[in-house]
């Protein structure tokens, strides 16, 4: 069953107020010291046109400077040293007891389109999220039935890359996240995979503007209803695009692709654990796994496909964040 909440005007006006697509800062906002307890907070979870939830992961400066609403009422500060506390729980939703990851690169991925090399950051550190050590601390996580979150290597299954339609303009409120999930509904059909375990991952091409990409978020997840069935998908844009603000030169010097890891890996574990999201596991807050450990203790990280900056994720039976 869904948990919404009702989110205040106020927050949502801020929210729509701050994004615009691109590079940018978040006004008013630090890093290190927080600004007036008054200030509107940037809500965890809206909704999309299809009346689905959708799951931001924010820019450092929100997480960090205690912006996001964690449904309490009351500030949460986060720094490298304080964390949100508080276990996860179950909403009675699936999990991803077999993950499939699918990359869906749209539009033009040459030279041009990824002067970074993003794409293949990506795929080498999604090919080996599988079985990983980073990735077992989700496997304690389940479903009704006792299912657990699957950790078996080979999770990467396939990349596209859609030249066919169009990659539409995305900086628009009203019809960039319709767009996304539309493009999801194809890969889906594409790949003949629509099981609460399919992951479809939408990589946008360097300055590809993504509205509020950057200034605000740096990814998002949500679910979508496809012709055969729900389906999980991630927005995730071009993270060089953003510079530090999502993760470029985190770990590494000059780092321009730490963000990639950092945020991808970040959204793999909450779709693993909250594939529809709001019916998995999150706190009482709307943070999933993910985000009560966002932006803290950052590390180069080794799988079997090589070392990637990431991120730790919350463990319930460890009380904390692990790697």
């Amino acid at each position: 069953m869904y948990r919404y909440r009702v989110l205040s005007a106020l927050a949502i006006a801020s929210m729509l107020a701050a994004c615009s697509g691109g590079t940018g800062t978040v006004p008013s906002t630090n890093a290190t010291t927080p600004t007036s307890q008054n200030q509107a907070k940037y809500p965890r979870i809206t909704m999309s046109a299809e009346g689905q939830p959708i799951v931001y992961f924010y820019n450092k400066n929100i997480e960090l400077g205690g912006l996001v609403d964690n449904g309490s009422g009351s500030r949460v500060e986060r720094t490298p040293e304080s964390i949100i506390t508080g276990a996860m729980t179950y909403h009675n939703g699936p999990v991803q007891t077999a993950p499939k990851i699918y990359i869906v690169e749209w539009g033009t991925w040459n030279s041009t389109g990824d002067p970074d090399g993003v794409y293949n950051t990506y795929k080498n550190f999604i090919s080996g999220v599988g079985g990983s050590q980073w990735m077992s601390s989700q496997t304690q996580y389940t479903q009704s039935g006792g299912a657990h979150v699957g950790n078996a290597s080979g999770s990467y299954a396939g990349t596209w890359n859609d030249t066919t339609n169009a990659l539409p303009s995305l900086t628009r409120s009203g019809t960039y996240q319709s767009n996304l999930a539309a493009e999801a509904s194809r890969a889906a059909a594409h790949f003949g995979d629509y099981s609460a375990s399919a992951s479809y991952i939408i990589m946008i091409p360097h300055g590809h503007g993504v509205y509020g990409f950057g200034t605000q978020y740096c990814a998002w997840h949500s679910s979508t209803s496809a012709s055969g069935g729900r389906i999980a998908y991630t927005n995730l844009p071009y993270m060089p695009d953003a510079g530090a603000n999502c993760g470029s030169g985190s770990v590494n010097s000059p780092g321009t692709n730490d963000g990639v890891s950092i945020v991808g890996g970040h959204e793999q574990a909450e779709t693993e654990t909250d594939p529809q999201p709001n019916t998995g596991w999150l706190d009482s807050g709307n943070n999933e796994t993910g985000d009560k450990c966002a932006w803290v203790n950052l590390q180069n990280t080794s799988f079997s496909t090589g070392t990637f900056p990431t991120q730790p994720l919350w463990s319930n039976s460890a009380n904390g964040c692990v790697q």
